[in-house]
């Protein structure tokens, strides 16, 4: 009786080509993402450092002599140079402004700007955000809250304010006591609605505004409460797992064995 045999096929010992490509190409994505989350954040800040020192040099260094640059003396440029001038600047003014002469011409320069009818309104609005923002003495903008907006069932999260003013509080509906919220929009938190809300409706969380603008700018992947190095850990064994099964599975995949017919 003749024998036939079935073409030769690749022995166990040697995995299919589909099954090896498809395990190195899972390993190269895996290894990419890796590497993505870890120069990813780095990058960014770099590049964000980078831009706020050379946005405080083009400012400061019109104002520097050129006697005094370091470019001047030096075949290249230094960075950070203006910034170094602008901080020493600002502290040395605060030390003359928490004198008394000092403070006498603080005053007479608000007395001047306040003859002024535009710029007096620009100069004490910036001047009571300030005041609010870098004081620590103010209570604006350190509770973080929860309103339904912008449908019923929809909830945003809002920075409390402080209370309107007499004048405006006698306009508004009803007799319950509001308070002014801001609602940042992502990813910018530096945007957003301001309004007059009752008091009632507000429900007010355990969280802090670095917390609540971190949560707004990653439009929610980055939740409160989570350690950012346990998560990034998290990650990365994750993607090293994914890439062990993907390798094991191309191991372990079946493969047609030889078949003699009599």
């Amino acid at each position: 009786m003749n024998r036939e045999e079935l073409p030769p096929t690749a022995s166990p010992e040697e995995p299919l080509p589909e099954a090896h490509h498809a395990g190195l190409m899972a390993r190269f994505r895996n290894y990419f993402l890796t590497g993505l989350i870890v120069a990813g954040p780095v990058a960014i800040t770099l590049y964000l450092t980078w831009w706020f020192v050379n946005w405080v040099d083009s400012i400061v260094r019109p104002f520097v002599p050129t006697v005094y640059r370091p470019e001047t003396y030096l075949p290249f440029g230094l960075p950070g140079s203006g910034l170094i001038v602008a901080v020493i600047a600002l502290t040395l003014l605060g030390f003359l402004t928490a004198n008394l002469i000092g403070r006498t011409l603080v005053d007479l320069g608000e007395r001047l700007l306040g003859r002024m009818p535009v710029v007096r309104a620009i100069y004490r609005g910036l001047k009571q955000v300030f005041e609010t923002l870098f004081s620590g003495k103010g209570s604006s903008f350190r509770r973080v809250g929860l309103v339904e907006f912008p449908s019923p069932g929809m909830w945003s999260i809002v920075l409390i304010s402080q209370s309107p003013s007499a004048n405006i509080a006698s306009q508004l509906p009803g007799e319950e006591e509001h308070i002014s919220v801001f609602l940042p929009c992502a990813p910018n938190p530096t945007t957003g609605f301001f309004f007059y809300v009752p008091k009632s409706k507000i429900i007010e969380v355990d969280m802090t505004t670095e917390d609540a603008a971190t949560l707004i700018m990653s439009a929610g992947v980055v939740q409160p409460g989570s350690d950012p190095q346990k998560r990034n850990a998290a990650a990365l064994a994750g993607m090293a797992n994914a890439a062990r099964v993907a390798n094991s599975a191309a191991a372990l995949q079946p493969v047609p064995a030889k078949v003699k017919v009599e």
